[in-house]
């Protein structure tokens, strides 16, 4: 698989952007610099987003969408996890080794 996300994505099966094995692995979208958790489809290239408006619904039962334009940076959930994992790791591994230092002066 490809380390970005595509430039198109829907949550929706119904919809032609919908990937089921790219919302499995998790991706996350970053909208004018804010974490947006309620994201039911974006464009990277034509720069929108669509957020459900309320608990509205259309006469087929599918939620109402409005469409809200600004940056959009989609990222990897896993990919992002194993980069907090690993800055984790490196910040542990330094603070161990200035315990380690500390006791052996003691």
């Amino acid at each position: 698989m490809a380390d970005t996300p595509p430039d198109r994505l829907s949550l929706n099966p119904r919809s032609p952007h919908f990937d089921a094995d790219t919302l499995r692995r998790g991706v996350g979208i970053r909208f004018k610099g804010r974490e947006r958790t309620d994201v039911e489809e974006y464009s990277i290239s034509e720069g929108w987003i669509r957020v459900q408006a309320g608990k509205t619904m259309d006469r087929h039962g599918q939620p109402l969408t409005i469409k809200l334009t600004g940056e959009v940076e989609p990222y990897f959930v896993d990919a992002k996890a194993s980069a907090d994992e690993s800055e984790a790791e490196e910040a542990g591994e330094a603070v161990g080794d200035v315990e380690a230092e500390a006791a052996g002066e003691a």
